[in-house]
Formats: structure tokens, sequence, C-alpha cells
């Protein structure tokens, strides 16, 4: 049997943080032998917010190391930038003629990123879910693994989807929402009520994979917990729940084997554990990334050779959507 296609992307703005990676990105790695994924850098949803040109450019490919860094073997993968397939955009504007202006506004990250920019209201921003699910269904992806805060998204691209198929004719594979039970939401440290987030300004809020181990571990001694004595899974209390969701991911212990290690124990012997797995867990990427870092031909390549792999399947999809609304 063939294996289901999986679509994913990732912005290049702002370095990839541990709970993009617990989230999202090793949830990719580990994947690659289950299903046919495909990984696209949208660098085009980058610029709903002002971008240096320049650094945009020096993002997308330092993302890309990233990934590949983290694990993404094009071997089994397809690794390729937004901007480099014009069918993205293309079927973005057949897709925003048929979605209704109520079904936009009702998206709750364009009102939240309204308000934290308020100088900024694009229609970019506004059209945003529209593209993304451009993304998503060039590619007829069965599943798409998403966080909480992009499942609305991913909603209104079946909606259309479904509605497009219904009045023009079958095009689009409905894609069904892929979300891990474990690690789907890493939260701040010093703001275990807030997602880990790049754009946050607290010096102690996220790890980074590319923090050196004695920054780790400084972070996590200094992670928000609670003035009790137990180290237990309790989701009433934030910080600790966090540090031990953390621990459990990369461990793959079981809560009970968990609780029971760290019985009689304080929160500083929580907190040096988790740090030392991270560094652990972190170390080995932190050293390919900065091997292929020194090639950027290299990322270059591989980025080539993947758009060139999947451009086929975003044109016929785009083809069919063309001819179906009646352009010619």
């Amino acid at each position: 049997m063939s294996k289901k296609r999986v679509f994913s992307g990732i912005q290049p703005t702002g370095q990839i943080h541990l709970g993009n990676y617990l989230g999202a990105v090793k949830n990719w790695v580990d994947s690659q032998d289950v299903y046919e994924n495909i990984f696209c850098v949208v660098n085009s949803h980058a610029i709903t917010t002002p971008q240096d040109p320049k650094e945009l450019r020096e993002k997308t490919f330092e993302l890309a190391g990233m990934l590949l860094a983290c694990g993404i073997d094009v071997g089994k993968s397809s690794l390729f930038v937004q901007s480099e397939i014009d069918a993205h955009p293309s079927l973005a504007w057949i897709l925003d003629c048929n979605i209704a202006m109520g079904e936009m506004n009702r998206m709750t990250q364009f009102k939240d990123k309204s308000l934290k920019n308020p100088k900024n209201v694009n229609v970019g921003l506004f059209n945003y879910p529209a593209l993304m699910a451009a993304d998503i269904l060039l590619y007829q992806a069965d599943g798409v693994p998403v966080g909480e805060d992009q499942k609305q998204h991913l909603e209104l691209a079946r909606n259309v989807a479904i509605k497009f198929n219904r009045d023009f004719g079958t095009c689009f594979k409905i894609p069904e929402p892929m979300i891990p039970e474990v690690g789907a939401r890493v939260m701040g440290l010093d703001d275990p009520q807030s997602k880990m987030s790049k754009s946050h300004k607290g010096a102690n809020h996220a790890i980074f994979l590319l923090d050196s181990p004695d920054v780790i571990l400084k972070k996590f001694k200094k992670a928000t917990t609670d003035s009790l004595d137990t180290i237990v899974f309790d989701t009433e209390r934030k910080g600790l729940y966090n540090l031990l969701g953390i621990y459990e991911v990369l461990t793959q212990k079981s809560r009970e084997s968990i609780e029971a290690e760290f019985v009689g124990k304080g929160y500083g012997a929580l907190k040096l554990a988790v740090a030392e797995v991270v560094i652990e867990t972190l170390r080995p990427i932190r050293e390919e990334y900065m091997r292929l870092s020194a090639q950027k031909g290299y990322i270059a390549q591989i980025l080539k050779e993947s758009a060139d792999k999947v451009r086929p399947i975003a044109q016929a999809t785009y083809q069919r959507a063309k001819e179906l609304v009646g352009l010619i």
C-alpha cells in the first residue's frame, strides 16, 4: 500500500525553539518512514509582517539547514521553499474567491496579530488562511500535523475544499488534522500560561535549538514552578506540568515511572534532569547545523531538487482547479 501523504510548513522567522521542535519538527522526523512527507519553508507567509529582504533570505536558508540538522532526510521526504512554486499564490486567489468574508473574520490568529501590530493590519495578514489552505490542498495531502492554534486554519482549508468539490467538481483531497497527544504544546519557561514563542521578549522564556548547554541550564534553573513540594503530573500546576511534559517526551518514560523517579526530590532536581536531557538531545542537532551552515550551496541544491520533485503535483492540482472554475 502507498504511504499517506502529509504536508507541513514552518515560517523562517526567528529561531526554532524547543516548542517548535517537540510540537512539530521531532514528529516530522520520526514519521518519515511512515508517511510520504512534504515539508515547506513558508517564506511567503512571513511577509505578512515587515521583513528585511536580505535577512529573510538568510533566515530561509538557516531554517532549511536547521530542519536538515534535526533529521529531515531528503531521501525520504521533500523539503522546499514556498515561493519557488508559483502555484501557491495562484491557487490562493481561486480559493479567496470561494471563501466567505464571515469565515475569514472568524480567524482568531488574525484578530490576535492585529491587536499586537495595529499599525500593520494588511490584506495579506487577513488572507493568510487562504494561502495556507492552498499550501495544503495543492499537494493532495491526506493529513496535516497542526498545533491547537492552527487547527482553525486547517478547518477552513477543509471547508473550502469541500465547498469547491461540491460546486465545481472533484479537485481536492480533504486533509485530516494530526495533533500529537504529547508535546504538542510547550509553554514558556517564565510564563507557563502562554505558549513558548519566538517573539516573546523574556530572556528565559524559550529554549532555542542553538542555545549553549550553559544557557539551557540557566534558563531551566529559572523556570517558573509553584510553592508545593510534590512532583506529579497535574494540569493545574502549569509550570511543573510543562517541565514534566518536556521530560516525558524526550525520555519516553511513563508518567508513573517519572513520578516515582522524583519522589522525595525537589524542583531543583527536576529542573536539572530536564536541562540535562534537553542538552543531550540538542547537542547533535547543534553540531550538525554548524557543519551544514558552512555549505549554503549544498542546502540550495537540496531545496531546488525537492521543489522540482513536488512542483508537478502542485501544478497538476492548480491546473485542475483553474479549468474547473473556467479560467483558460
